[in-house]
């Protein structure tokens, strides 16, 4: 470090080893903001916007406020679960979040696209900046809880939130393939990276309940979680079933209205989770 320092490093062209550079992103001034979590994945296909829909759901029935920021630009498929068809407008303040049936603030680029089938072609940079976008131009009023529906893998997109979001941990989403458990590993290894405090881990498709004979069958295997969370020292905070049911409710754009238990010892969880 120069001894004239002034610790202004965007300007400075030194690299040194106490270089920093600030990426946060301010929220929009009319936007209160108190806990964000951020739902991940290592791979896709597992179920990360799945988990995340029901968590606001979960939440939202207990008397929180809640928001989705949808950061899977090129996937996006929250505002389906919800069937949200609307348009997101804007005012000169900032851009305004479609609500759902109860009240749920969603953001996510489906509704902003002239049709939903639109492909989103666009290199990372651009789509990371989006994201910062959803973060710092949308008006989030109010909200107790927000959850960051990442896309998979740990690009552009999951760093840019994790360096320039407030995010006050991640649940990290699998399956029971013994492939995803390396999958896994590099979304832990990736949030240590970036100290963001990893809540814990949610399975899905872990098993299949046969409307026969009631007994649990296990479609894909053996689960390995036991084995990650171990590893990491992390808690098991759900293991979803594979339900027809859940997939016909978000199909049909009604995940509001499907009910089930699998979600509520995350939701204790993150209501201990200490305010900012």
């Amino acid at each position: 470090m120069s001894e004239n320092c002034d610790q202004n490093c965007e300007n400075c062209k030194l690299e040194c080893e106490d270089r920093k550079v600030d990426f946060s992103e301010k929220l929009n001034p009319l936007s209160q903001v108190k806990k964000v979590i951020g739902v991940v994945s290592g791979k896709g296909g597992v179920g990360k916007s799945l988990v995340s829909a029901m968590l606001a759901v979960a939440l939202n029935r207990k008397g929180h406020r809640c928001a989705i920021l949808d950061a899977d630009i090129t996937g996006p498929s929250i505002p389906k679960s919800f069937g949200l068809r609307q348009k997101a407008v804007g005012t000169h303040l900032g851009m305004l979040p479609i609500m759902t049936k109860e009240g749920i603030a969603v953001m996510s680029i489906n509704l902003l696209l002239e049709n939903d089938t639109d492909p989103v072609v666009w290199r990372g940079p651009i789509v990371a900046n989006v994201v910062k976008q959803f973060w710092s131009e949308v008006i989030w009023e109010d909200i107790d809880y927000m959850l960051i529906d990442m896309p998979p893998g740990t690009g552009d997109v999951p760093l840019t939130v994790f360096q320039s979001l407030a995010v006050d941990g991640i649940i990290v989403v699998t399956s029971p393939q013994e492939l995803v458990s390396m999958i896994v590993s590099k979304a832990v290894n990736m949030a240590k990276m970036m100290n963001i405090p990893v809540i814990g881990l949610v399975e899905n498709m872990s098993y299949f309940t046969c409307p026969d004979n009631g007994k649990e069958y296990k479609i894909f295997g053996e689960s390995h979680l036991e084995q990650i969370a171990q590893e990491y020292d992390l808690d098991i905070l759900a293991k979803l079933p594979i339900d027809p049911e859940l997939a016909k409710a978000c199909d049909r754009g009604e995940i509001e209205g499907y009910k089930g238990p699998w979600l509520d010892k995350l939701v204790e969880k993150l209501e201990k989770m200490e305010e900012k």
